[in-house]
């Protein structure tokens, strides 16, 4: 199962070309998921609408539509990590679901209103399962292209480069959506709105081809007879090498448990602001440009503390941090402590993702070979935390009436997460430390 390979490692050129995919990506994460799409859903459709014969609030619904799309990748990823970790076909599916989410982008430009609720919905799923499910291929090439001592400042340089990326294209959208006018767009059209989402498809794909080029393309040449026969043997290798290392199980339970709190925040934030606060699209975005622009910063900054009191400690000072946001969340009663709220969040925002994914490589046995498949237990419970979350986000407003009770709810998950991830130590350079 370990073999070389015979990537060259440090490559400076190999690098940015990696880094530029979350460049490419970060495009749906900031505008799609995060800043435009979430509140104009919640403006143009009905603050209830009929599912199933179910009467549910739109931000239920569009919880669900996140919930789905998840628990749809959770269910297929593993699969399809073996048979690229197999039939070297990691770049393959990274094209593909680059391609899937990238037109799923553009497809939004229909997406006008209750007329269109389920393409709008199905759209937004596919986008999202295009950008979750190529992530696995993607995270699964950084101990492939670096060396040990390179994880976290290499991990921290991709969501650097996903950060600067995506605020330069959603600044691009602002001045669009602010100034319609001066490209010819009605004051009152969703036009301006809908165009975002044009550019971010091409955006997303475009820079995605540089990436697509530079990195390995991981061809094994093995024979294709009992393709799904063979993959499953490798994913259940892997398995068995995850399932004898108490570390790593700690560490994958725990990235489960606060990932869910994580993920939900960063998928519901603006929909809580625009629903509870009555923020503006034009506000909300401007929100985000400052919480992105912060994050770059947290990123690098928590890469550095880990390097100085090492990865657990980072680890757990931020899970400190996203507890607190919650619970203050819960009493934000106008616009300006919102704006306070989200300079904390982007300040851990991408510190612990950047962390966690380095944290998690250091965890993997050296010289494996088989990364993706050790990187689709990471994913998959990344993506059964995104269904946790957002389902429990949406059925407590559902139950309760209201997303306050929701984000209050999401505490739990952050202290659930720490108090895992004290019981986990990293064999670091073959000596028992935390690092």
């Amino acid at each position: 199962m370990l073999e070389s390979t015979s990537t060259p490692l440090n490559d400076k050129r190999i690098i940015n070309a990696w880094a530029l995919f979350d460049w490419a990506n970060s495009s749906y994460a900031l505008t799609i998921s995060v800043a435009i799409f979430p509140a104009y859903y919640a403006s143009v459709t009905d603050e209830w609408v009929q599912v199933l014969g179910q009467t549910i609030p739109n931000t239920a619904l569009y919880a669900y539509a996140i919930s789905a799309a998840y628990l749809l990748l959770a269910i297929v990823s593993p699969v399809l990590s073996s048979i690229a970790d197999y039939s070297g076909k990691k770049m393959w599916f990274l094209r593909f679901f680059t391609t899937v989410g990238a037109l799923s982008c553009v497809s939004l430009f229909f997406f006008q209103g209750m007329e269109q609720l389920a393409l709008g919905t199905i759209a937004f799923m596919l986008a999202t399962i295009g950008f979750a499910g190529g992530l696995v291929f993607y995270n699964a090439y950084l101990p492939e292209i670096v060396t040990e001592d390179l994880y976290d400042r290499v991990s921290a340089k991709g969501f650097a480069y996903g950060y600067i990326g995506s605020v330069l294209l959603l600044i691009t959208n602002l001045v669009i959506i602010m100034h319609p006018n001066w490209f010819g767009i009605k004051e009152e059209s969703s036009l301006s709105v809908r165009i975002a989402f044009v550019m971010v498809g091409l955006w997303w794909f475009g820079f995605a081809l540089i990436p697509f080029t530079r990195l390995p393309q991981n061809t094994h040449n093995k024979p294709m007879d009992q393709l799904l026969k063979r993959s499953l043997e490798e994913l259940r290798k892997v398995w068995h090498v995850v399932s004898q290392e108490r570390n790593i199980k700690l560490f994958l339970f725990a990235f489960f448990c606060y990932s869910a709190g994580v993920q939900t925040v960063l998928f519901l934030a603006s929909i809580f602001a625009e629903k509870e606060l009555h923020f503006a699209t034009s506000e909300l975005v401007g929100i985000i440009l400052i919480l992105q622009i912060v994050a770059i910063g947290g990123a690098w900054l928590f890469a550095r503390i880990s390097e100085w009191k090492g990865n657990k400690f980072a680890l757990v000072a931020m899970l400190l941090i996203w507890t607190s946001i919650c619970f203050w969340a819960y009493f934000v009663m106008n616009k300006l402590e919102f704006y306070a709220l989200a300079v904390g969040v982007g300040m851990v925002m991408g510190g612990i993702q950047s962390l966690s994914r380095s944290t998690y490589s250091k965890l993997i046995p050296e010289g494996a070979h088989d990364t993706t498949s050790f990187f689709s237990f990471y994913d998959i419970l990344e993506k059964l935390a995104i269904v946790l979350g957002t389902f429990s986000f949406g059925f407590i407003e559902q139950l309760t009436g209201g997303m306050r009770n929701s984000v209050l709810a999401l505490g739990a998950f952050f202290l659930a997460g720490l108090a895992i991830l004290l019981f986990v130590r990293i064999q670091h350079a073959h000596a028992d430390v935390d690092v």
